[in-house]
């Protein structure tokens, strides 16, 4: 049996490190005989206590699923990723990417992690959310921004 049946890949859709991420993902599967899927997060627009603004912040909310979805396909064609294994949702980025490896019964989910400076920003904020809160194992590959420039 294989050590993984479900990797659950979640990326930010940041152009110079996904790719590295997605790679490392596909890898994985291939290793393991596992179903890739992945996602992505687009965070909610506060409009507090503008009203006025609702209407406009539903409108790019949209345009912002639309070019994640975009940017997602994009990179999922890449992998050979179907398009009932991508998944772009609205909100919290720990919430959605812990609610779908639920859905989709990942054991493994992987995320990048943009390199900081100093051991405290070892992980990114999403990066230590699900890393804290999943029920399945957690594989963090390490992105520094100044290694993978294209």
């Amino acid at each position: 049996m294989a050590i993984y049946q479900s990797i659950l890949l979640a990326i930010d859709l940041h152009p110079n490190c996904d790719d590295l991420t997605a790679k490392r993902a596909f890898d994985m599967a291939n290793q393991c005989g596992a179903k890739l899927s992945i996602i992505h997060a687009v965070e909610h627009i506060n409009a507090y206590g503008v009203a006025q603004a609702y209407p406009t912040v539903i409108d790019l909310e949209d345009q912002m699923l639309k070019e994640a979805q975009e940017g997602l396909a994009k990179l999922a064609a890449k992998y050979n990723i179907p398009a009932d294994q991508q998944f772009v949702e609205i909100g919290s980025p720990k919430n959605v990417i812990l609610n779908k490896a639920s859905e989709v019964k990942a054991d493994l989910i992987m995320v990048g992690s943009h390199g900081r400076h100093g051991i405290s920003l070892l992980l990114g904020s999403t990066a230590n959310a699900v890393l804290h809160h999943a029920h399945c194992d957690i594989l963090a590959v390490w992105l520094d921004d100044h290694q993978h420039k294209a």
